[in-house]
């Protein structure tokens, strides 16, 4: 907490005390059975973990990029997946209530800010990942509809959720001719592939969506047409720090689970604790956390003063942040020895769930290539 406002305190210690109550209890049973829980992230949504960064009149909470980010740090430590999910559906709230009109942002954003309806983002394809400006779902114009075709892999909460974010192309070729529409569960021409088996992130589902001549009213696209590949590139900016700032919270989690193995753990008749090698290991652990942490916070105070190089910084955050918080994991489950790899021991969930991070919202070489980019470019 240190820099910390003092409301920027209440936020962590609020965001703290539901992990530890709410979630933490229940990590190990909704990753083993592969459960939703729709009912706790609504308890979250009453603390307004629901729209964090959604404007107040629609039902957000109206906090800044960097109160979004100590939150979700804090509430990863009790489930990263879970967690995972909630930085997903405020990114979907965000993209109505800044893109959509007055109409889309009273319809949408007050049911999804309590959650009593949840988000999915629509972007990836199975021919389309890190290249997403060549994405091929298009979305032909018939009066006051669009009739859309194709298909969309990888979508967190996808088949169990209500509002489908959803870019697709309605002109030519490249990032200018893709539009972006929102789509209700439901609507005829909507249909959802089987659940995957992943590694991790098991407390959310994953499938693919699929379109056959979905018939969506005009009056549910958000901004112009060509707006599309835009309004994701925003999107994912602040989804790349909600997405590290998980990474910190499944790190911060794992420094403390190897803390108190090594003090209570005893080989050649004294604790772990009292081994050099093992002591310098936390140490760095420890190290790498607190600057993750700082380059996260640094990226997310860029994104919402609107700095000019924010973008990169975001890259750069979600880079470092998510390739450190997966080393400090997997180095706690070493420590953990032969415990480390059983599923009674947490750590081992938080190097499953935490590995998927260097993947999404942009691969880690994809953040890479943007860094190098700006580098290059002046």
């Amino acid at each position: 907490s240190t820099g910390l406002t003092e409301d920027q305190k209440e936020f962590q210690k609020v965001a703290l005390d539901f992990a530890a109550k709410e979630m933490a209890p229940y990590m190990a049973e909704w990753d083993e059975k592969e459960i939703f829980p729709v009912e706790t992230m609504r308890k979250a949504a009453q603390l307004g973990f629901g729209g964090i960064y959604v404007k107040p009149d629609v039902g957000g909470s109206g906090l800044s990029r960097l109160d979004t980010s100590i939150i979700f740090e804090a509430l990863s430590t009790g489930c990263t997946s879970t967690t995972a999910y909630m930085s997903i559906h405020n990114m979907c709230v965000w993209m109505i209530d800044t893109f959509g009109n007055e109409e889309q942002r009273q319809r949408f954003c007050p049911s999804l800010c309590s959650m009593e309806k949840f988000a999915s983002y629509c972007l990836t394809e199975p021919g389309s990942g890190s290249d997403a400006a060549s994405l091929l779902t298009s979305a032909q114009r018939k009066g006051d509809t669009y009739i859309l075709n194709g298909s969309k892999a990888f979508i967190s909460g996808g088949g169990d959720t209500d509002v489908y974010v959803v870019m697709c192309r309605t002109g030519g070729p490249g990032p200018k001719g893709i539009s972006c529409l929102v789509l209700e569960k439901g609507m005829p021409g909507l249909s959802f592939g089987k659940k995957e088996k992943k590694v991790g992130w098991n407390s959310q589902p994953t499938r693919a969506v699929i379109f056959e001549d979905c018939v969506v009213p005009v009056s549910n696209r958000l901004g112009a047409e060509g707006q599309g590949f835009s309004i994701a590139m925003q999107g994912l900016n602040g989804g790349r720090i909600n997405i590290a700032s998980c990474s910190l919270g499944a790190a911060h989690a794992s420094v403390l689970l190897a803390q108190e193995h090594l003090t209570v753990r005893k080989q050649f008749g004294e604790p772990l604790a009292n081994n050099q090698y093992l002591q310098f290991r936390l140490a760095e652990m420890a190290t790498r956390l607190v600057a993750a942490r700082l380059m996260v916070r640094n990226a997310a105070r860029a994104l919402q003063d609107g700095w000019e190089d924010a973008a990169v910084l975001c890259s750069m955050a979600k880079l470092f942040a998510t390739d450190e918080c997966f080393g400090i994991c997997n180095q706690a489950l070493q420590m953990h020895g032969g415990y480390g790899y059983l599923k009674d021991y947490a750590v081992q969930q938080f190097v499953r769930d935490i590995r998927v991070h260097q993947i999404l919202e942009g691969t880690n070489e994809v953040m890479r290539m943007i860094v190098a980019r700006n580098l290059l470019q002046g």
